[in-house]
């Protein structure tokens, strides 16, 4: 996987945790983080399914996190100066794709089709280089979702997972299509 790819999967994943932060301890931290990392995995790999794709947008750029910090009230206040010449920390937020983080809000918020794009993303060619372990995004237990009570709730995602749904759907080939 190129290390850019990583970039945007990492910034993107960071966004969401941000804005929709875990509830209560580092046990929930990671529980709500692996949750995001897996929803961004398959958004991204459905976004860009291939290779090219991924190199594509290495060096074009994904667009930032300013419509989305806009949007979700995340105004990166928070950020901290990490040592890498970045004084005010926020340079991870132009890693972020805001359709990848909006289908990740849609993946988050609806089983059926989070199962879905994990199907849909069994035979990519980004499959073969990560495992597809994708239970918590799926499947979430109890504990699943009460460490991400936020990033899981429907009503805070529905103004980012609406600005690109339709687009999943389509992708996704999903009866929804129809109605969204």
């Amino acid at each position: 996987m190129l290390a850019d790819f990583s970039s945007l999967i990492a910034a993107t994943t960071r966004w969401l945790l941000c804005a929709y932060p875990p509830g209560g301890g580092a046990l929930a931290a990671a529980l709500c983080e692996a949750q995001a990392r897996q929803a961004v995995t398959v958004a991204a790999w459905l976004r860009y399914p291939t290779p090219m794709d991924a190199a594509l947008v290495g060096l074009a750029g994904p667009g930032g996190s300013a419509r989305l910090d806009w949007i979700a009230g995340a105004d990166g206040s928070g950020d901290h100066d990490s040592g890498d010449g970045d004084p005010d920390g926020s340079g991870w937020r132009t890693w972020v794709d805001e359709v990848v983080a909006s289908w990740a809000a849609c993946l988050l918020t609806d089983s059926a089709l989070a199962a879905r794009g994990v199907s849909a993303v069994a035979g990519a060619e980004h499959a073969p280089v990560t495992p597809l372990g994708f239970r918590r995004l799926t499947a979430p237990d109890a504990r699943d979702h009460q460490a991400a009570a936020l990033l899981r709730h429907p009503d805070l995602l529905a103004p980012v997972a609406a600005l690109h749904r339709a687009g999943l759907l389509d992708l996704l080939d999903s009866d929804e299509a129809l109605i969204a």
